[in-house]
């Protein structure tokens, strides 16, 4: 309802077509002759700021067709090309983030990704020109922080702004380009760090496709003359990767026509220049900085959490700590406090017994809240390793089932998550999480000991019911393979406390709480990447780990899919055999922390101390330190006093 549409706020987005070379008074300069072209419709949304008495817009763009009804081809009788332009104009803003397993799943997602940053950019020089006569300075106006690789097709679309509409020369569109743009990146898996065939691109972005290839040209020059005769770095460093089909490097187009790289976290950070960003690293070192992550706690604490924000605000005499996080310091002198670790726990208490309740609505399954609520949530994918909870979850059931007695803090297992569309693997996961969790909540022998709910539709919405409700955070990546992560910060602002790895932003929170506060387990980065180059062999933890062996062979026997020996077998396979993320490798380390989890459950008194203190201790990972750190590193922007 907030929306405002700027019906007359629209620019033109070309796609296909040709370019063609013509001279300009004795200057030689490219037209653009697409075959398609679609409208960029804005639509604002007011965002208020925090005690304040502003707002800032929102600007969203929307697809249209320039014209949305053929009256011709419907003569004709061709019914369909008579509203076909409309739909596929209006498709690219459908659905973001389509499947892009399928070519034209690909295509789509191209087009999307162009399509934005054109719109954006056509709008931020028309807002420039209003106060300006001149685009030279427009870098002094404005910055654009390229957030991944998805908007990376923005630096050819400046170029060719400046140069093919505003006719300004290269080396002068070059200047204010490369003065625009800053590159965040956020991970260093070598899948997610994208590229493009060059002959989709060509297909697509004809202009685009020659610009890259000058600008490859240009700084491939300037690499030969600072790296003479090493040509197998300047192969490495190339925008163009010509190894089989030639493919388009988008993180090396986003670090060449920025002006500052960062990554996310600490770690992060270190491994990015140090492996995917290394040459880069080497060639412009000024140019790396790190700005660790941070989560609003308006929304992730105040909004989400209001019982317990209360709470602090009593304890810490103001609300003063929603706008400055570090206030929450105040919170350790009540640490030891009786009465106030019991009033800790009623909040607690409360929150999961409002999230049972949602979910014996929602997910169809009926939890204790006097149990303890270990959540997993975040997106699903293989190195984030679900899994391992997973098998952690069948091993503490086949203890159970082998000794009914066995003393236990009894556990409710919450999960919540969406997989990638086209991405087998992790839809395969979120299944085996249902199927076991179906079997163990309707075996009585267990008798509500275990319970497993998978939380449906994990959105910001939902997520805001979780983070309040969880005891135990769930961060348990392959180290070095996580880039930050944000869950792990919510998490802990809402008092739960973490088992994880040392990987992204876990080791400074591991850091800031205290290594007493935070259930550590695994291998580090580079032990894993020791133990990766002498020759990992998964199948050797398979065969000497009776509890492993035994929970992999009862996935394989059916038990959880209904005899069926085949549903779950692709899936224990590349566990066997493969183990990318070293599931196997970390397993035993990551049960025995388990049983740390329950020993310290079990001394409420404890634990409680241990919640409030990383509370407490949770300042830094506020985005309002993030966004100063943005400021002062890499935008080099003084604050505007705000009425």
């Amino acid at each position: 309802p907030w929306e405002l549409a700027r019906p007359k706020l629209r620019f033109g987005v070309c796609f296909g077509g040709r370019t063609e070379a013509y001279d300009d008074n004795g200057k030689l300069r490219v037209r653009w002759k697409p075959e398609l072209v679609v409208n960029g419709v804005a639509y604002d949304t007011p965002i208020l700021g925090y005690g304040v008495g502003n707002a800032n817009l929102l600007r969203l763009w929307k697809s249209e067709a320039p014209k949305s009804f053929d009256f011709q081809a419907f003569n004709t009788g061709n019914y369909y090309s008579a509203v076909n332009s409309k739909v596929d104009a209006e498709n690219i803003t459908k659905v973001l983030y389509p499947n892009d397993e399928p070519e034209v799943g690909k295509e789509l997602r191209l087009k999307q990704q162009y399509f934005f940053v054109s719109c954006s950019l056509q709008d931020m020089i028309r807002l420039h020109l209003r106060s300006s006569g001149s685009l030279s300075d427009f870098s002094r106006k404005f910055t654009a922080q390229l957030n991944d690789t998805h908007p990376s097709i923005a630096v050819p679309e400046l170029m060719r702004l400046l140069m093919d509409e505003h006719d300004m020369e290269w080396d002068a569109a070059w200047e204010v380009t490369r003065n625009t743009f800053a590159f965040t990146n956020h991970t260093l898996l070598p899948e997610a760090l994208e590229t493009w065939s060059v002959a989709l691109l060509q297909r697509l972005l004809p202009r685009h496709m020659e610009i890259i290839y000058e600008i490859n040209q240009r700084f491939l020059d300037e690499v030969r003359m600072h790296y003479l005769s090493d040509d197998e770095r300047v192969s490495r460093l190339s925008l163009i990767d010509d190894q089989g089909e030639k493919r388009v490097r988008m993180a090396h187009l986003a670090t060449v026509g920025s002006y500052a790289v960062n990554g996310v976290a600490a770690l992060h950070t270190q491994l990015l220049k140090s492996t995917v960003m290394k040459d880069f690293s080497e060639l412009w070192p000024e140019k790396f900085h790190n700005v660790t992550n941070g989560v609003t706690p308006r929304r992730f604490m105040v909004v989400s959490n209001p019982r317990l924000s209360n709470l602090i605000s009593d304890a810490c005499g103001s609300d003063e700590w929603i706008s400055n996080l570090a206030c929450l310091k105040r919170l350790e002198h009540v640490a030891d406090d009786a009465a106030f670790q019991e009033q800790w726990q009623r909040v607690k208490t409360n929150n999961k017994r409002e999230l049972a309740n949602w979910l014996a609505e929602n997910a169809s399954v009926q939890v204790d809240p006097e149990t303890l609520f270990d959540v997993q949530a975040k997106r699903i994918h293989e190195y984030k390793r679900q899994h391992l909870n997973v098998l952690h979850i069948i091993s503490l059931y086949l203890r159970l089932k082998e000794n009914p007695n066995l003393e236990m803090s009894p556990r409710t297992f919450i999960f919540g998550g969406k997989a990638a569309p086209g991405y087998y693997m992790a839809k395969l996961i979120i299944k085996l999480i249902n199927s076991v969790g179906n079997l163990i909540n309707h075996d009585s022998q267990i008798n509500g000991t275990l319970r497993v709910a998978f939380l449906p539709n994990f959105n910001v919405k939902n997520s805001q019911r979780l983070y309040p409700s969880a005891d135990l955070s769930e961060q348990i990546s392959m180290a070095g393979k996580e880039a930050s992560g944000t869950g792990n910060m919510k998490f802990s602002m809402n008092g739960a406390l973490t088992i994880g790895t040392l990987d992204g932003a876990n080791v400074e929170i591991r850091e800031e709480v205290g290594e007493e506060n935070f259930f550590l387990f695994g291998m580090t980065a580079n032990e894993v990447q020791a133990y990766l180059n002498s020759g990992y062999r998964p199948r050797d933890y398979y065969e000497n780990n009776q509890e492993l062996r035994t929970a992999i062979d009862l996935i394989n026997a059916g038990i959880f899919s209904h005899g069926d020996k085949e549903l779950f077998r692709p899936l224990t396979e590349n566990l066997l055999n493969h183990d990318p993320f070293m599931v196997l490798a970390d397993y035993q380390a990551y049960l025995e922390c388990q049983e740390e989890v329950s020993h310290a459950y079990s001394d409420r008194t404890h634990w409680n101390r241990m919640a409030i203190l990383n509370v407490a201790r949770m300042g830094k990972f506020s985005s309002d330190r993030s966004i100063q750190d943005y400021c002062d590193q890499i935008w080099k922007v003084k604050p505007v006093e705000v009425i």
